[in-house]
């Protein structure tokens, strides 16, 4: 009886690892090898069904933003100097939209401030005009209240001097509402 149970313990036991063999699925693609509800360690969310036979394949959910981010620097580099010029037209691209604001900004003449940073926060509505004020999200540390004050008024200057921007149809409609974050920064050589 012993020996019946020892060869049915073993038939199982080589089921099994058959089995474990069989789903398993190489983990080299994927940061994180998926797992069972029944695995006490954390898992790799996946998709999969009961009447699905074979492994699951997991579903990753990369890091898409839904922000625009760009840096507008007062005097560009010398590579990025085409990047810097207005297109001649309608703004069809996210390229072409980061070129016109980019060439929008002029950076104050009174109460500048070397090496100062400014970052703000928009959305655009189909039309090409701003949905409401920039919002204001960062500015250089240790700076006085009117300098940050000057910038701020210099970037929605700037920004008013452009508007109503001219978006193609698909562009104005993947635009609308989308929060864009530009961070100005003044590089200029002041008082030299």
């Amino acid at each position: 009886m012993w020996r019946g149970i020892l060869v049915l313990a073993l038939l199982a036991i080589s089921a099994v690892a058959a089995d474990a063999q069989r789903r398993q699925i190489n983990p080299i693609p994927f940061s994180h090898e998926p797992c069972s509800v029944l695995d006490s360690r954390p898992c790799t969310p996946s998709y999969c069904s009961v009447l699905q036979h074979g492994p699951c394949i997991p579903e990753i959910d990369y890091p898409y933003g839904e922000n625009l981010q760009l840096t507008v620097e007062s005097v560009p580099p010398e590579a990025d100097r085409g990047k810097y010029q207005k297109p001649d037209h309608d703004l069809d691209t996210i390229g072409d939209l980061f070129a016109e604001l980019r060439g929008c900004w002029s950076p104050p003449s009174d109460n500048a401030h070397a090496g100062m940073q400014m970052s703000v926060r928009f959305s655009f509505n189909r039309a090409g005009g701003l949905i409401g004020p920039p919002r204001l999200t960062y500015a250089t540390g240790g700076v006085p209240a009117e300098t940050r004050t000057t910038y701020l008024n210099a970037i929605n200057e700037s920004l008013k001097a452009c508007l109503p921007l001219k978006f193609t149809s698909g562009l104005g409609g993947a635009l609308a509402g989308r929060p864009i974050a530009i961070r100005y920064v003044d590089n200029r050589e002041l008082g030299k």
